[in-house]
């Protein structure tokens, strides 16, 4: 207000609020070479002395949602390399990597799908990483800065192999949100994936990929991803089939005889050697009853002379 205050001595206190502006404001940054803050400022103006003023840091964040139809399209990129100088050439070495999609938020981890053929003489080493780059303009001049965040390495692939990448993931660190709209400082990032060749320049594919704050929730994402996650790799299918049916296991190793005791009435002991010579059949079922059935066997003990031929039917 305009109106001056007459205050006495001790405390007082003055609730006070702001309406931010309607239009986006750019997120707070602090990064190489500059900065975009924001600060609240009070001041306290006292007649014949000077003015007396504080002020504290402001975090604003303009939020980014990543399930907007532009960040939710895939990603492809392709690249080959020919290893060697002049005509002492090796061979090529080719890749080929996707992401489902461009947008993602800290924390989540980014499948990668890729393909590397090693044609050359040489041992490679696939490596992916995320870059952060800083761009900075004033006055006409244009400054840069960029570092890596995060990194995950893969096999070495030796010469004339080839390696697969079925969803490999690469966790996004905590990071500052993409800004793309401020005409002063832009922070931008990309997934590259790129590998590493002894004696030659790297084969390096770079992604763009957007940091945003309101994480994807949308069914068709997800379905999306598990779809091209299922149709990638059918490799264990094959192994759930075995070649050659396996024989039932034995009797004493599934169950075992304090199981048994369990659920089967205890024989009483026999009361002198006469009494069991003359009951063979109770001896001979006491014995029995700690044998397990003979074992599963596909040839036939007693095989007869004549075949005979019996109509089969099966049920499905």
């Amino acid at each position: 207000g305009e109106e001056n205050l007459i205050l006495l001595d001790g405390r007082h206190e003055f609730p006070f609020s702001f309406q931010l502006p309607q239009e986006p404001l750019v997120t707070s940054f602090t990064g190489k070479y500059g900065s975009i803050q924001y600060y609240v400022k009070a001041v306290l103006e006292r007649p014949a002395v000077p003015d007396q003023s504080v002020q504290t840091e402001l975090q604003i964040i303009s939020h980014i949602d990543v399930s907007s139809p532009a960040l939710l399209t895939p990603v492809l990129r392709s690249q080959e390399k020919m290893v060697g100088c002049w005509f002492f050439t090796s061979g090529p070495v080719s890749l080929s990597a996707k992401i489902e999609r461009k947008g993602y938020c800290n924390g989540e981890a980014i499948p990668i799908y890729a393909e590397i053929e090693n044609c050359s003489s040489r041992l490679i080493v696939p490596k992916a990483a995320i870059f952060q780059t800083q761009t900075y303009l004033a006055s006409g001049k244009t400054k840069t800065f960029r570092q890596m965040v995060a990194n995950v390495r893969g096999n070495h692939i030796a010469s004339g192999s080839t390696d697969t990448w079925n969803g490999k993931t690469l966790k996004i660190p905590p990071v500052s949100p993409s800004i793309l709209d401020c005409c002063i400082i832009r922070v931008e990032y990309s997934l590259a994936v790129y590998i590493h060749i002894p004696g030659a320049k790297k084969l390096m594919i770079e992604m763009p990929v957007v940091i945003g704050t309101i994480p994807c929730i949308g069914f068709s994402s997800r379905n999306s991803s598990i779809t091209s996650q299922f149709s990638m790799d059918m490799s264990w299918l094959a192994l759930t089939m075995p070649e050659h049916p396996e024989a039932p296991p034995n009797y004493a190793d599934v169950v075992s005889e304090e199981e048994f005791s369990r659920h089967v009435r205890a024989y009483p002991p026999p009361i002198d050697c006469e009494e069991q010579l003359c009951c063979p059949v109770f001896a001979y079922i006491q014995e029995f009853r700690f044998q397990p059935p003979p074992l599963y066997s596909e040839i036939d003990p007693h095989p007869t002379d004549v075949e005979e031929v019996q109509p089969v039917s099966f049920m499905l």
